[in-house]
């Protein structure tokens, strides 16, 4: 099998995602997924998909983040393997869309308005 590429999206983060055989490495960024996500919590939810379908030692991923938060990078990377694994394989979809892997959460931050503080707060009224 060549190699399968597919992109994911989430806040601010963006994950583009190569996926071949081999033995079940993840590589993020030049580095091993345990030295990019130190937290176990986060670790789990890049290798979600690959659980779901039990194929973690059946495919190499090689994945490039850039921007958002290490939250936002976790489940970019996720819903970038969630695609490219239905790319390989496309009657895994919908195992992985009821787990809700294939859905782009279009949560963003809103923008700051002028003439207030933030998004939606307001600078304090004074009567007189």
């Amino acid at each position: 099998m060549e190699v399968v590429n597919a992109l994911g999206r989430r806040k601010a983060a963006v994950a583009r995602v190569f996926v071949k055989n081999g033995s079940g490495k993840i590589t993020i960024n030049g580095k091993d997924i345990k030295d990019f996500f130190p937290n176990p919590l986060l670790q789990y939810v890049v290798k979600q998909p690959l659980a779901t379908l039990e194929v973690e030692d059946k495919y190499d991923i090689q994945i490039n983040l850039n921007g958002g938060g290490y939250k936002g990078q976790s489940e970019a990377a996720r819903l970038g393997i969630a695609r490219a694994l239905v790319k390989i394989n496309p009657e895994d979809k919908p195992a992985l869309r009821a787990e809700g892997f294939m859905t782009r959460d279009p949560r963003v931050v809103e923008r700051k308005k002028p003439g207030q503080p933030k998004a939606r707060k307001k600078f304090q009224f004074s009567k007189r």
